[in-house]
Order: structure tokens, then C-alpha cells, then sequence
């Protein structure tokens, strides 16, 4: 049955089948004209997702319903749903959007403009190629400049939990004690804290998948620390979002007259620590929450600062050996023999 049009109340709807399948919803007007209009986009529309496959109608807005509905993080999303809107998917080349994130940020960086815009924008078109509805695309990204990101130590984080509120403390010294990103630690639930097991599931947005981090000693003191009554339901650290917590964040460092860090630098800081106490590269990945171990070793895994630290290559058991003199003679020193 071809599709027609009705009215309900003065809003005309439409409803019909196409190739068996049934169509019927609301043409959101009280325009007749505009009403057999959008019936007949529809049809046509149905017809071609049928004839053509579901790529021929794929519209950026109705990708990035499917991301969202699907629990995907939607940070960045707005701004890159306002730009694009009902664009079909198959029209948005590799080139538009590089071209978007300049559109979007034009006074951005390039790792601004990779994050907020190529990054998210990718994963919707292929999160959508993975329901094979689309295409996928691979986007180049903005060349990117590189800085040693600076990690909290353990000394930071204990001068900044004497100046703050348990449960800011707590936030502090979880995020350093389990790498969890800001986003992660502040949707922790009471029900995903288990103090008796010193464990904590963390629920990783950033790669959509969950992990069990350890609570050290000193972490489940913390915790246990912060006044609640400890419903399920409730927030660990009971800040809504990162920018509720930021200004509390920033009075804590001034009082404790330490150097500005980010939320951010406690995972850097997680990871750093690790790394410089011999942890191998991979347990450091996995316990952090890292998808790849490249991006471990390409991000944290630059050089000590201490460039005392070569003594390490003559205070083995190889090479414990009696020090070097002037002398010619190599029976002076086994180094000669080796």
C-alpha cells in the first residue's frame, strides 16, 4: 500500500507500506501540501535504502543517534552534530572533514582539532559502517607537536590531599592510585567500590570497555573516609561533571601552594611511576586502562629527568668492578675484558 496521508487533530501524519515494510508517523505540520511532500520524501527515501542500500540514505544526524544510542561517549558530539546536520554520510569526504575541524576551531591546534573533531567524527561514521550501513573512513590527522606531559608524584598528591575535603582527596589520590581518567572517577558509584576487596570497577569510556582496578592500602583509607551513607545509587565523589569539580581542584593547589596540574597529570602520573619503578610496559597498559601499549611507550615512556641514572650501567653485577686509573695497563681494570 502506497503511503497517504491523514489527519489527527490539525497535524497530518503518514502510513504506508514499502516493500513489506510498514511506515507510519507524524509529518509534523498542519500544511496539507507540506504533508503530501514529506510523505512522498519518505517513500522515495524507503525505496532507495531497498533498491540501493541503507548507505544511499544514511544521514549524518541519524549515525550519530545510532553512536549515541549505542552508550558511546559524547563529548565534542554537539558542535560536530550542528555542522553536519542531515548531510548524508557517503557525501562527507575525508578532505570535509579536516576542513570541518578548521570550520569548528580556527584557532585551534592541531591536537585540539584532532581530538574534538577528526577523532569523534570518525567513530560515528564507523560506528555506523560496523551496523553496515556506511562505509568506513580512515581520516588523517593534523600534524601534532608533543610535549612531555608533566605527571603528578607521589609528593604532589600528598601535599594536595593535606589542603583538600576527603572526598576531593579521594578523587586525587584514585586517580593517581588507578590511572582512571576524570570522566571515569567521577561516575563511580558506591556499588562499584568494594573496600573488603580493595577493588574498584571502573567503567572506561574512552574505549567502551570496564576493568577491575586494585585499591591500594592507602586508597581504600581515603575512601573510606569520605561521609556518606553509601546508597548504590550515589556518586562516589559526588561531583556531577569535571567542571564542578575544577574550581574546588584549582582552590586546593592554591592553598597547598603547589604547581598547577591537571586532572589529567594523576594518570600521567600513574603511568610514569610505573614505568620508572621497572613495571613493564604491557601490566602498565593493561592496569591503566590503555587500549594500546604503543600509545604507553609513545606518550609516557620519555626519559627520567636524573641524569645520574647512567650510574646503573656500572652498579651491575657485570660490572661491579674496581674504578678505572690512568694507567695503561689493562691488568689495572677488568673493564679492558669486556
Amino acid at each position: 500500500m502506497p503511503i497517504t496521508i491523514y489527519q489527527r487533530g490539525s497535524t497530518w501524519h503518514y502510513r504506508g507500506t514499502v516493500d513489506g515494510r510498514r511506515l507510519r508517523g507524524s509529518c509534523k505540520t498542519t500544511c496539507k501540501i507540506t504533508a503530501q511532500r514529506i510523505a512522498s520524501e519518505i517513500e522515495t527515501k524507503a525505496w532507495k535504502s531497498r533498491l540501493d542500500g541503507p548507505k544511499e540514505i544514511l544521514t549524518f544526524a541519524q549515525a550519530a543517534m545510532l553512536y549515541r544510542a549505542a552508550g558511546k561517549s559524547t563529548r565534542f558530539l554537539e558542535p560536530i552534530e550542528d555542522h553536519w546536520k542531515n548531510t548524508l554520510v557517503k557525501n562527507i569526504s575525508k578532505g570535509a572533514i579536516k576542513q570541518s575541524a578548521i570550520t569548528l576551531y580556527p584557532n585551534c591546534k592541531g591536537a585540539t582539532r584532532n581530538r574534538q573533531v577528526i577523532v569523534p567524527t570518525q567513530a560515528i561514521i564507523n560506528h555506523a559502517a560496523e551496523l553496515e550501513l556506511c562505509n568506513r573512513i580512515a581520516v588523517k590527522r593534523f600534524p601534532e607537536t608533543r610535549k612531555i606531559k608533566e605527571p603528578a608524584t607521589l609528593d604532589w598528591v600528598t601535599r594536595f590531599t593535606e589542603h583538600a575535603s576527603p572526598h576531593m582527596a579521594a578523587l586525587c589520590l584514585f586517580m593517581f592510585g588507578t590511572g582512571a581518567r576524570i570522566s571515569e572517577a567521577i561516575n563511580l558509584r558506591w556499588a562499584d567500590i568494594d573496600l573488603s576487596g580493595a577493588t574498584a570497577l571502573i567503567r572506561q569510556t574512552k574505549i567502551s570497555t570496564e576493568r577491575i582496578a586494585h585499591l591500594q592500602p592507602a586508597l581504600v583509607a581515603a575512601i573510606a573516609n569520605i561521609k556518606s551513607n553509601r546508597n548504590d545509587a550515589e556518586k562516589l565523589f559526588k561531583y556531577s561533571s569535571r567542571d564542578s569539580a575544577r574550581e574546588v581542584w584549582n582552590a586546593v593547589i592554591k592553598r597547598a601552594k603547589i604547581q598547577h596540574l591537571s586532572y589529567h597529570s594523576c594518570r600521567h602520573g600513574f603511568a610514569t611511576t610505573m614505568l620508572h619503578n621497572g613495571i613493564d610496559v604491557v601490566t602498565v597498559a593493561k592496569m591503566g586502562g590503555w587500549k594500546d601499549v604503543t600509545e604507553v611507550v609513545r606518550t609516557y615512556g620519555h626519559a627520567m629527568r636524573d641524569n645520574t641514572v647512567t650510574d646503573v650501567i656500572f652498579d651491575t653485577k657485570l660490572t661491579q668492578l674496581k674504578p678505572i686509573t690512568g694507567t695503561s695497563d689493562c691488568k689495572q681494570s677488568k673493564i679492558s675484558n669486556i
